[in-house]
């Protein structure tokens, strides 16, 4: 009967074909070894592919030989790899179970692009589901944490969804099938194992269909979550533009905090993050950031602006004139001329008694007045400079919140300063009005910011 009702819901949920080829992520458990069985009585084309963790000792080394037996009784071809979890863990900084994961995923796929396999199958069943679904309540979580394991995640398809692990171990039970078990999952350590053994006994003893009624709270979730995301694209498209999302439209949705929501969990965001970025939209503080893992939001003139995490922009020494590479940015050209007011390739204009270049990406200078090496770097704190055509000098953070830049935008701004550490160019905007162009200049000295890093 559970063969039956795998094909069926595999049948519903359009999981597998019988002309395409499948790999089973095999481990010798219960669930593994029952979804074999089902998929071979079904009739589709399977292979299997065991990962050996190496990390629990002989333990390991049983699981392997008792999926090399099972294999080749059941004639299903099969695919081994060793890994060591404790090294990968350790230098990718990650804990033991995630490295385990992310060694796993990763084989996987390179296993069905090897053998050109439609897919993945894992043995998650019904009350993995339960599980995850309290894992992410428990952890704080939106709708789309609420409704449980997906049966189709890109290449990992989990056809077992309709079952629970009772149902699992009896299928076995009357085939006589052995299994094995890791003893790891009987220890309530990490958190599902604390979930699956202390909680949900717990919670049975408050309500025995307690599995049963969560699993139908997520399939209605499920049907809710269609509705939400409608609803939540529409309106994102609509206000989003690049990368910045104006907060009067935001106002306009009848759950605002749930659209920010939204929009920043594709940028990594935590809701525990989002729930402060959304209650300083009413009272924005200047310069306040938020990060996740890849991205950085603030909110500037009722915008709220995301962009992904940057290095620190490098500085680069100019010693003399000529053509230098500026790490990011594409190359800077540096070099002089005599009697440069006539030089074809660049127009200038006279402009308060002074001769600039009708050229944002490029300024001239008088080459008398700049003491090399010069020096590009990002603007740094306290940065002074006299802006073209005034007297004084100014503050160059000063400067660009008068230009309204953002934080972002404060961050990529590039300076020019020569041996002297005076600022002769804000990169893009103004150079500094003592070494303008006059018409007692004799020689020019022109800096470029060429576009193209080539």
């Amino acid at each position: 009967m559970l063969s039956k009702r795998v094909g069926e819901f595999i049948r519903q949920q359009q999981l597998l074909e019988h002309n395409k080829r499948y790999i089973i992520a095999l481990s010798g458990g219960a669930d593994s070894i029952a979804l074999t069985l089902i998929l071979k009585e079904l009739g589709y084309d399977i292979e299997a592919a065991h990962c050996n963790f190496n990390l629990r000792g002989k333990e390991s080394q049983r699981d392997e030989q008792f999926v090399i037996s099972f294999c080749q009784a059941q004639g299903i071809p099969l695919h081994r790899i060793h890994f060591d979890t404790h090294t990968y863990a350790q230098l990718h900084k990650v804990s033991i179970e995630m490295g385990a994961r992310q060694l796993r995923y990763r084989y996987f796929e390179q296993l069905r692009n090897d053998l050109g396999a439609e897919a993945i199958c894992v043995a998650h069943h019904r009350d993995d589901s339960v599980e995850t679904m309290l894992i992410n309540l428990i952890h704080g979580t939106g709708i789309h944490g609420l409704v449980g394991i997906r049966a189709r995640n890109g290449h990992i398809l989990r056809p077992l969804l309709c079952a629970n692990r009772k149902e699992i171990e009896d299928y076995l039970a009357q085939r006589q099938q052995p299994f094995v078990t890791d003893s790891t999952n009987l220890v309530p350590d990490v958190l599902r194992n604390k979930v699956r053994l202390q909680l949900m006994p717990l919670l049975k003893t408050l309500n025995p269909a307690i599995a049963d009624n969560l699993q139908t709270t997520m399939k209605q979730l499920a049907e809710a979550e269609l509705v939400y995301d409608q609803s939540v694209s529409s309106l994102l498209s609509k206000a989003v533009s690049g990368n910045s999302l104006p907060i009067s439209e935001l106002r306009k949705s009848a759950s605002p905090e749930s659209v920010l929501f939204e929009w920043l969990r594709t940028y990594n965001f935590s809701p525990a993050v989002v729930r402060q970025i959304y209650e300083h939209i009413e009272t924005p503080s200047p310069g306040k950031l938020w990060s996740s893992a890849t991205h950085e939001v603030i909110i500037d003139r009722g915008l709220l602006i995301a962009e992904p995490l940057s290095a620190q922009l490098p500085s680069l020494v100019v010693p003399e004139t000529g053509i230098y590479r500026y790490e990011g940015k594409g190359r800077m050209g540096c070099h002089d001329k005599i009697a440069a007011h006539t030089e074809e390739k660049f127009s200038f204009q006279l402009k308060s008694g002074a001769m600039v270049l009708r050229n944002q990406h490029a300024v001239g200078l008088d080459a008398h007045k700049v003491m090399f090496p010069l020096t590009i770097r990002p603007v740094q704190q306290g940065d002074r400079f006299v802006p073209f055509g005034m007297k004084g000098s100014k503050l160059l953070s000063d400067y660009m919140t008068d230009l309204k830049f953002t934080l972002f935008e404060k961050r990529r701004q590039l300076v020019v300063a020569d041996a002297q550490g005076h600022i002769v160019w804000v990169v893009g905007q103004r150079c500094d009005n003592r070494c303008r162009i006059t018409s007692d200049t004799q020689q020019t000295l022109i800096i470029e910011r060429l576009t193209h890093a080539g």
